[in-house]
């Protein structure tokens, strides 16, 4: 009698055990979140959001947060938060990580422990989102603020004009990276000129923006002349800056987020829509339009989108997880970005103890033989 009693408790509790493991979602029927900006606001990051969709379909969920974000900030967070109410969401990838990104995810945090967060391109202090994202990515601002002044004089630049703005001379990277910029024009002969632009978050928005470049640009050339490079901090600036100094003769050797695909194609009156991701067709039919008018060799990107870099290396990273249960080591993280864009980016950390890396990736200069 007690030898039964024995193996009916013993089949329960293997039963029970069972019916646990039975509970573990497959892996197949779990999401990632997925928050970009608008096409108005960045097309690289939403149309590669599109592709994304397309590759995974239901196991996707894109949303964008605000065009105007500095003002609507409590939109990000409900954008962000309503992603975690989908109890079968596991990651939320987020590019970038505008103000509004570190509050959602103290939100979330309280009652959903089982979200990783990845966050490309973060807005907010650095050290907050080194303590509270589990993995983060950035362009390594503070190091491009040599590199980009380097890039300059390589393309034949006497002189440095840096526009911007109070609000992003408040961002840690970015006024680092101006501090760096003037430091190395010093150090390599170039004069350094610091234009204040209006904030497209202003009164007059984006178009007084563009509007203030367009004819800021010309009159900087006449005063200066053309071996200037220009360089502004601003996304919704690319197209102008790169207009501008075409026309003007002055050079561009680089965007505040480099990509092929920033600025250049709008600005040169390129049509892209047939050449989707492909990148090298891209470049191609840049090289051909600068050196048509004449900006061969002063005009430069890096040879990747990194935004778009990120984005897709995130979700990627994002669906590693759902699969195996575990978080990547630094030398998965690397491996990914190489295998996705085909090159070597340089990688450090933004402190030894965090998971928030910081990227460079090499020069395609247009024009150049």
């Amino acid at each position: 009698m007690k030898l039964c009693v024995r193996l009916m408790c013993l089949l329960l509790l293997v039963s029970l055990v069972a019916s646990i493991g039975g509970c573990k979602p497959d892996p197949k029927t779990l999401k990632v979140g997925l928050v970009t900006g608008t096409v108005s606001q960045g097309e690289d990051e939403y149309r590669q959001a599109e592709r994304l969709k397309a590759k995974f379909a239901d196991r996707l969920i894109h949303v964008t947060y605000p065009d105007n974000f500095m003002a609507e900030q409590e939109t990000t967070i409900t954008r962000i938060t309503g992603l975690a109410a989908d109890k079968a969401v596991k990651v939320i990838v987020i590019c970038q990580g505008v103000p509004g990104t570190l509050a959602a995810i103290d939100k979330i945090r309280q009652t959903r422990k089982d979200i990783t967060f990845i966050v490309g391109v973060p807005h907010e202090d650095p050290k907050m989102v080194a303590s509270k994202v589990d993995y983060a990515f950035s362009t390594d601002d503070v190091t491009r603020g040599k590199s980009i002044v380097q890039l300059a004089k390589q393309l034949g630049a006497k002189k440095f004009l840096h526009y911007s703005f109070p609000r992003h001379m408040g961002m840690e990277f970015l006024a680092n990276r101006r501090n760096n910029m003037e430091a190395e024009c010093k150090a390599l002969g170039l004069e350094f000129i610091f234009v204040t632009a209006p904030d497209p978050m202003g009164p007059d928005g984006l178009p007084g923006t563009q509007k203030f470049i367009l004819e800021d640009v010309p009159r900087q050339v006449a005063q200066h002349g053309k071996d200037i490079a220009v360089f502004g901090t601003n996304c919704g600036m690319q197209e102008p800056l790169i207009r501008a100094c075409l026309d003007a003769g002055a050079i561009f050797p680089e965007q505040c987020c480099p990509s092929p695909t920033h600025g250049y194609p709008s600005a040169l009156a390129i049509d892209v829509k047939g050449m989707a991701g492909n990148i090298k067709a891209i470049l191609a039919a840049i090289d051909a339009k600068i050196v048509e008018e004449g900006g061969a060799g002063r005009f430069a990107t890096w040879a990747v989108p990194i935004n778009m870099l990120l984005i897709e290396a995130g979700t990627e990273l994002a669906y590693d997880i759902i699969a195996t249960g575990k978080k990547p080591t630094e030398a998965d993280i690397k491996a990914k970005l190489q295998a996705l864009s085909g090159l070597s980016p340089q990688m450090r950390k933004y402190s030894p103890e965090s998971n928030f890396y910081l990227l460079i990736v090499g020069s395609h200069i247009f024009g150049k033989k």
